[in-house]
């Protein structure tokens, strides 16, 4: 299989999270790939159309997009431990929010970096940054606990992204329950293999 993959994006380390946590990055080719929203010249399009990533493509040449479908495809073939089916829509939610936490995010870093100065909204990058900030205050008042599955990847690695892109935002401040448990996850060798960098 081919993971067309960029060390810099959440979704991405969803991923290759996943495909440690299960055993089977050794049967992954990982090719880099480099675009933005207005230029997807070096983005896999020959095996998804939308220029974007993670992309898998399977032996058979079939590829897979967006995260969420290719980890439901490799957990289904390391045995379904991630998306356990007594808590399977718990499980969903958690990674929904997660990935509006990256999707958030990651638009806020977008709107800097794609449009020419005179160009971007504030208000925009503000507007995704209540999301996140929503989401948080939501996440430090129930709390994260049980096994770890796909909910807690993915909110492991919109964490880890918001340290990443947006650590002068400092999200850990009043979250102190989200914070320990953030720092607990951080320590598995998937998720320090998988540590964002540009």
């Amino acid at each position: 299989m081919i993971l067309y993959d960029n060390p810099a994006s959440p979704f991405c380390r969803k991923v290759q999270v996943l495909a440690r946590e299960t055993g089977q990055m050794k049967g992954i080719e990982i090719r880099p790939s480099v675009g933005s929203p207005v230029n997807s010249d070096k983005m896999p399009t020959d095996h998804n159309p939308l220029g974007k990533i993670p992309t898998l493509t399977l032996k058979d040449g079939a590829a897979l997009f967006d995260s969420r479908v290719i980890c439901r495809y490799l957990d289904d073939q390391a045995g379904g431990k991630f998306y356990p089916k007594d808590k399977l829509y718990e499980t969903l939610a958690l990674e929904a929010l997660s990935d509006g936490i990256m999707d958030a995010a990651v638009l806020m870093v977008y709107e800097n970096r794609a449009r020419p100065e005179g160009e971007r909204s504030p208000a925009m990058i503000e507007a995704q940054w209540a999301k996140v900030t929503r989401a948080l205050d939501h996440l430090e008042s129930k709390g994260v606990s049980g096994g770890l599955d796909m909910g807690q990847i993915a909110l492991g690695c919109a964490l880890g992204y918001l340290d990443f892109r947006h650590a002068n935002r400092m999200w850990q401040d009043g979250r102190p329950k989200l914070t320990a448990w953030f720092d607990r996850l951080s320590q598995r060798a998937s998720m320090v293999a998988t540590e964002p960098h540009a």
